[in-house]
C-alpha cells in the first residue's frame, strides 16, 4: 500500500501523492495496514477511478494456507466493491509476481471467487502482465462458459 514495486507501484505513480496519504491514513491492525487476505478501500487520486481497493495476497512458501488467503484477497476486495456502489472492478493477478503463486492456481481461485452470483451486478476484469499470463487466465475461464 506504500508505493513499492510492482502493480502497487504502477499504481502509486499514477494516482500521485493523494493515494499514498490516504494510504497513510488507513489504521493499522497489529501494525499493519491492510494484513494477508484482507483489503482496504481509498480514493484513487488522479486515477480515472473513484477508487483504489488495495488487497494483500499470500506469499506462495511462505503463507499457511496461501490458497485461502489468496480466495480470501479476492473476495474481500468485491465485498468492498459492493459496499462502496462499485460497478465494475479491475483485479491483477494477485501474489503472481514476487510472491510467487503458480499462475494457473492463482487464475482458477480468482475466477472461481469471481464467478459466483452474489458479484452478478459487478462488472469484474482483469488487467495481466503478459499475454502468457492472460492465456493462463483465458484457459481458466473456459471452465466458467
Amino acid at each position: 500500500m506504500l508505493g513499492g514495486g510492482g502493480v502497487d507501484g504502477a499504481i502509486h505513480q499514477a494516482a500521485g501523492p493523494d493515494l499514498l496519504e490516504h494510504c497513510k491514513r488507513l489504521p493499522a491492525v497489529n501494525g499493519v495496514r491492510c494484513p494477508v487476505g484482507e483489503a482496504r478501500i481509498t480514493p484513487a487520486g488522479r486515477l480515472r477511478a473513484r477508487w483504489v481497493i488495495h488487497a494483500v495476497g499470500p506469499r506462495y512458501d511462505i503463507d499457511p494456507k496461501p490458497e485461502r488467503l489468496l480466495a480470501l484477497a479476492y473476495r474481500n476486495s468485491l465485498v468492498l466493491a459492493q459496499e462502496n456502489g462499485c460497478e465494475s472492478i479491475a483485479f491483477p493477478a494477485i501474489s503472481c509476481g514476487a510472491y510467487g503463486y503458480p499462475h494457473a492456481e492463482a487464475a482458477e481461485i480468482s475466477l472461481a471467487v469471481c464467478s459466483v452470483a452474489e458479484w452478478r451486478d459487478l462488472q469484474i476484469s482483469f488487467f495481466l502482465f503478459s499475454s502468457k499470463m492472460a492465456e493462463i487466465w483465458r484457459q481458466a475461464l473456459t471452465r466458467y462458459e
